[in-house]
């Protein structure tokens, strides 16, 4: 096995510096064991990032990044919804004036969510890949200081507190399965994991509706790709050209499973009346590559990350 590189070992060691400093702002969310029926030694675990303060794991690199800002400096940034609810709440605390730009299919308790925090709200965009070049737009025209979702150290390696927690909660973790978006979420994590747990096989879920950064590492550039509606819109949109995320995750991740829409549905279900907890797509989406192979990780525990529970009401309701 290689040794991580100077990028990887640093994301981890920027990660655990962070989580000393936003652990008063965070929630230490629960490690839950699964209900469902598993075979002798068998083991699946959730890490139930659904349960932070603002219903998903952004909390973490919002608050790691706005710390770093100074208050003078209106910030902007772009989401599809979860990581401007978070800029909102931690922007609440530190006091900066912020802007968040959506796209025009962001799930509307979303959008209700950060304006009930009394942020400015710019629709811009059919997806959120566009949301953020006109955020990125606005940022150059007006001053402001533009935080992207996903690439920036800080950013990641707010992330990948969640992974330092859930190695101080479970005695063993052969498997993680983490959804894949703009690659903060599992560059950081995946970082934290090759350096203090390396024998953990990180498996990346990229829904196939809209999986840019899936495609971005076969190719081993960012690449266009179409992006169709999908029920984990949480991870929906393209990758910066320059992206930290695409060399961290290209290194870091050990698998990548797509799945499709039939998938993320069967795996809402399964966690609504077996786990008895509802959450969103992107969170779905990771447990739905568990589901399709569970042969494959007999013997072993398997740990999922939910990344987030911020659902659109009446569309889970059609579905569960």
């Amino acid at each position: 096995m290689s040794s991580p590189s100077d990028l990887i070992v640093q994301s981890a060691a920027r990660s655990a510096a962070v989580h000393r400093k936003i652990a008063p702002a965070i929630f230490r969310t629960p490690v839950i064991a699964s209900r469902l029926p598993m075979q002798s030694g068998t083991q699946l675990i959730y890490k139930t990032e659904n349960f932070q303060h603002t219903g998903s794991f952004k909390l973490r690199g919002a608050c790691a990044k706005l710390t770093t800002v100074p208050l003078d400096r209106p910030v902007i940034t772009a989401s599809s919804g979860n990581h401007g609810i978070a800029c909102s709440l931690a922007a609440q605390t530190t006091g900066h004036t912020l802007i968040v730009v959506l796209p025009e299919t962001v799930v509307a308790k979303k959008r209700k969510t950060i304006e009930g925090f009394g942020t400015r709200v710019v629709i811009a965009g059919a997806d959120a890949s566009l949301a953020e070049l006109h955020a990125q737009e606005m940022a150059e025209a007006e001053g402001y200081t533009y935080i992207s979702p996903y690439n920036d150290a800080q950013i990641i390696a707010g992330q990948g507190t969640a992974a330092l927690e859930l190695l101080d909660q479970a005695d063993q973790i052969d498997n993680v399965f983490i959804s894949m978006g703009g690659g903060g979420l599992i560059s950081g994590m995946g970082s934290v994991f090759k350096e203090f747990s390396p024998q953990t096989r990180v498996v990346g879920v990229s829904a196939s509706h809209s999986a840019a950064l899936a495609a971005s590492i076969k190719a081993g550039r960012i690449v266009e790709t179409d992006h169709l509606d999908t029920l984990a819109d949480g991870v929906a949109g393209g990758v910066d050209v320059d992206s930290l995320t695409l060399p961290m995750a290209s290194e870091v991740i050990d698998e990548i499973v797509h799945c499709s829409e039939a998938q993320i549905e069967d795996a809402l279900k399964i966690l609504a009346w077996s786990e008895n907890m509802l959450v969103e797509g992107a969170a779905a989406l990771a447990l739905a590559a568990f589901l399709a192979d569970t042969e494959k990780y007999v013997g072993q525990t398997s740990a999922v990350l939910l990344c987030g529970g911020n659902y659109d009401i009446e569309r889970i309701r059609s579905i569960i």
